[in-house]
């Protein structure tokens, strides 16, 4: 799989890359997928309890994934996936204002999920998918 290229960023994606054998992007070409980033900060792994500011974590660590796998950032994102546990109104908001303040050139595709639980007893997560062609 040497066409595949892996990338984790630093403190908690070097750590689950160790620990848990994954990665927080890869490259495959001219497209990144990133896999599901919550709210937690990336250094300190502290994930806040109020439920915007998770969203707006996850955002920038979907930001910092994407840089580390050589991309320019959410400019390149065409597909969103949200995860809400539960569905909450205060996060698809904040999800929206997010959208708009990270695309506010495009309108990528979204599709939102409400689970039954998420790591750590975060209330949301987030997955794209870019090109950067």
């Amino acid at each position: 799989m040497s066409h595949l290229q892996y990338f984790s960023y630093e403190g908690f994606g070097d750590r689950v890359r160790t620990e848990t054998h994954y990665s927080q992007a890869v490259r495959i070409g001219d497209k990144i997928e990133i896999s599901g980033q919550g709210g937690w900060d990336p250094i300190t792994e502290k994930i806040p309890e109020d439920l915007a500011q998770q969203v707006d974590q996850a955002f920038a660590n979907v930001e910092l994934a994407l840089k580390k796998a050589g991309g320019k950032g959410w400019s390149q994102v065409y597909r969103v996936r949200a995860y809400f546990a539960p569905f909450a109104p205060e996060a698809v908001e904040r999800t929206v204002e997010n959208l708009k303040r990270y695309c506010p050139d495009h309108r990528p595709l979204l599709t939102a999920v409400e689970v039954k639980g998420l790591f750590a007893g975060m209330g949301f997560e987030i997955e794209v998918e870019a090109h950067v062609a």
